[in-house]
């Protein structure tokens, strides 16, 4: 199964997020010891898509310092519900358990990459 996930471009490489659901959030985000950077989005939905682009590109420049993961919506609704999301796509950023900021829709990449530099506690040059 991984030759064909890796042949179809569906492997997951490090630094980008991975799908979660509701049997795995809690143990992988709000216990998390790195903090984490959750894309809440629908499959029809034309800027989740672009988003997830972005998150894809900028994730590998933080491996070690922040976990990425993505969640759907519909499969997962309780995860929406349970932070309130009213609209995808929806960046949360997550430290000890907690919300600590989002971001609703398409954000530029300039702008994704200093929200998460500024809530993980980083430098331009440490990233």
């Amino acid at each position: 199964m991984g030759f064909l996930k890796k042949l179809l471009g569906l492997e997951t490489k490090p630094g980008e997020p991975e799908s979660i659901g509701d049997d795995r959030f809690e143990e992988e985000v709000l216990r998390s010891e790195l903090p984490c950077v959750v894309e809440i989005y629908n499959l029809w939905c034309s800027s989740c898509q672009v988003m997830a682009g972005l998150l894809n590109e900028v994730g590998p420049d933080y491996v070690g310092k922040v976990k990425f993961f993505k969640v759907n919506a519909e499969r997962s609704p309780s995860i929406p519900q349970r932070f309130q999301v009213s609209g995808v796509p929806t960046i949360l950023f997550v430290e000890k358990g907690e919300v600590v900021d989002r971001l609703t829709g398409l954000v530029p990449l300039d702008e994704l990459r200093d929200w998460i530099e500024r809530h993980a506690g980083m430098g331009a040059d440490q990233a």
